[in-house]
C-alpha cells in the first residue's frame, strides 16, 4: 500500500483528501501545516506528498525546500494544491523541484491522474536505479578481486622468494624484486586510498552544506605549474615525453591544489594508458568569463556513446579486448571533484581515433 502525506492547512479540504484517497487503498496521514509536514516526512518517509502552497509559518514552497535539502527525501514526488494559477508561481515551484501542480477546484480524476502519473514515474526512477546499483555491484565483484590480487600476489610471491632464498640472491636480483614489490605496493595503496576517497565524495555530494562548504573555503590553485608537473611525470611513467604536447594558460582555480593536482593525474593517467605509444597526447588550457578550461585530447582507442553515457565506479569496457590496469574509478572521482567545484566534466570520442575530455571550473578574480 503507497503511503501519501497530505499537507493541508485547511481543515474541510484535507479530511476530503484523505477520505478520497483512503477509499482507493492509500495509506494517508496527513498534517495541518508545513512546520508538521516536513516532521512526518522526514520521520516516515512517505511515497508521495501533496502539500498546499498558501500555509502560515512555513508555506509550501518551503516545505519542499526542507524535503530536497534532506537526502532521504530528496526524490519524493510532490504534488502542490494551489488556488494561485500564475505561472510566475508555476515556475517557482518547478524551479525548487516540484513535480506537478493541481489548481483548486481540482476532480477526482485529476488528483488520482496526478498521483498515479508521479507513482508510475518514481517506480521507474526506482527500477533505473536498482539495474544501475546492479550493475556496479556485477563490476565491483568483477573487477575488484582481480585489482587487489594483482599487486598481493607479485607482493607475496617476491617476498616468499626473498624469505627462501636471501642467502643465495645476488645483490641485483634482490634489488629487482624489491622494485617489483615496492610497485604492487603502490598498486594497492592508490586502488585503496581512490576507493576511500570515492566513498568519501559520495558523502559529501549528499550533504548541501558541505558542497557549499568546499566551494567557499577560498582554497585556490595555480594551474599551469600543477599541469606540467602531472603531466611530466606521466609521460616519464609511460616512456612517452616525446607524445606529450602541452598549450597552457596560467590561471587560477577555486580548488585546493591536492584535489586539482587528483584531478589532472587522473584524467591524464587515462590518456596515456589507453593509448599507445607515438599517438600524441594533447593539452590545452585557456580561461573566459571566470571559467578556466582545460582540454586533454588523446588518439587512442576511443569510446562509444553508449560506454559515455554507463561510465561508472569499477567500469571497465572491452577488458576481455585489452589488458589494463586500474579499477575503472579514478575518472568518476574526477568527475565527482570537479562537479563538487561547482564544474563540469564533458566527454567526446570517436572509437578508434580519439578523445577528448574537456574540464570547466570557476575561476578566482585574480588572472597570473
Amino acid at each position: 500500500m503507497k503511503k501519501i502525506l497530505v499537507i493541508e492547512d485547511e481543515d474541510d479540504i484535507r479530511e476530503n483528501l484523505q477520505e478520497m484517497l483512503t477509499s482507493e487503498y492509500f495509506d494517508v496521514v496527513t498534517a495541518e501545516d508545513g512546520l508538521i509536514g516536513v516532521q512526518l516526512a522526514q520521520e516516515n518517509v512517505p511515497d508521495l506528498v501533496i502539500c498546499d502552497i498558501m500555509m502560515p509559518d512555513l508555506d509550501g514552497y518551503g516545505v519542499l525546500k526542507q524535503l530536497r535539502q534532506n537526502p532521504s527525501t530528496r526524490t519524493l514526488p510532490f504534488i502542490f494544491l494551489t488556488a494561485k494559477a500564475a505561472k510566475v508561481d508555476q515556475r517557482q515551484g518547478m524551479e525548487l523541484g516540484a513535480d506537478d501542480f493541481l489548481s483548486k477546484p481540482f476532480t477526482r480524476n485529476e488528483l488520482l491522474g496526478a498521483i498515479a502519473a508521479q507513482i508510475e514515474k518514481q517506480e521507474a526512477f526506482e527500477t533505473q536505479s536498482q539495474t544501475k546499483l546492479d550493475e556496479l555491484r556485477g563490476n565491483i565483484l568483477h573487477s575488484l578481486p582481480h585489482e587487489l590480487n594483482t599487486p598481493l600476489n607479485g607482493i607475496l610471491s617476491y617476498s616468499k622468494l626473498l624469505l627462501d632464498d636471501y642467502d643465495s640472491l645476488e645483490k641485483e636480483e634482490v634489488l629487482e624484486m624489491l622494485e617489483a614489490i615496492y610497485t604492487s605496493s603502490q598498486r594497492l595503496y592508490r586502488l585503496t586510498q581512490n576507493f576511500l576517497l570515492s566513498a568519501d565524495l559520495e558523502l559529501i555530494a549528499t550533504n548541501p552544506e558541505r558542497v557549499q562548504a568546499l566551494r567557499c573555503s577560498g582554497e585556490k590553485s595555480h594551474t599551469k605549474k600543477i599541469i606540467v608537473e602531472v603531466a611530466l611525470q606521466k609521460a616519464q611513467k609511460a616512456d612517452r615525453e616525446a607524445d606529450l604536447h602541452l598549450e597552457l594558460s596560467e590561471a587560477i582555480v577555486l580548488i585546493s591544489e591536492l584535489r586539482f593536482k587528483k584531478i589532472v593525474e587522473e584524467i591524464v593517467d587515462n590518456a596515456f594508458k589507453f593509448s599507445t605509444a607515438g599517438t600524441p597526447v594533447r593539452l590545452f588550457s585557456s580561461f573566459a568569463s571566470k571559467t578556466f578550461n582545460l582540454s586533454i585530447i588523446d588518439s587512442g582507442r576511443g569510446m562509444t556513446e553508449a560506454q559515455i553515457a554507463n561510465l561508472g565506479a569499477y567500469m571497465q569496457f572491452e577488458r576481455n579486448l585489452y589488458e589494463q590496469q586500474g579499477s575503472g574509478l579514478g575518472l568518476i572521482i574526477a568527475k565527482r571533484l570537479i562537479e563538487l567545484y561547482g564544474g563540469k566534466l564533458i566527454i567526446e570520442s570517436l572509437p578508434g581515433q580519439q578523445t577528448s575530455v574537456q574540464v570547466t571550473l570557476p575561476m578566482a578574480n585574480s588572472v597570473l
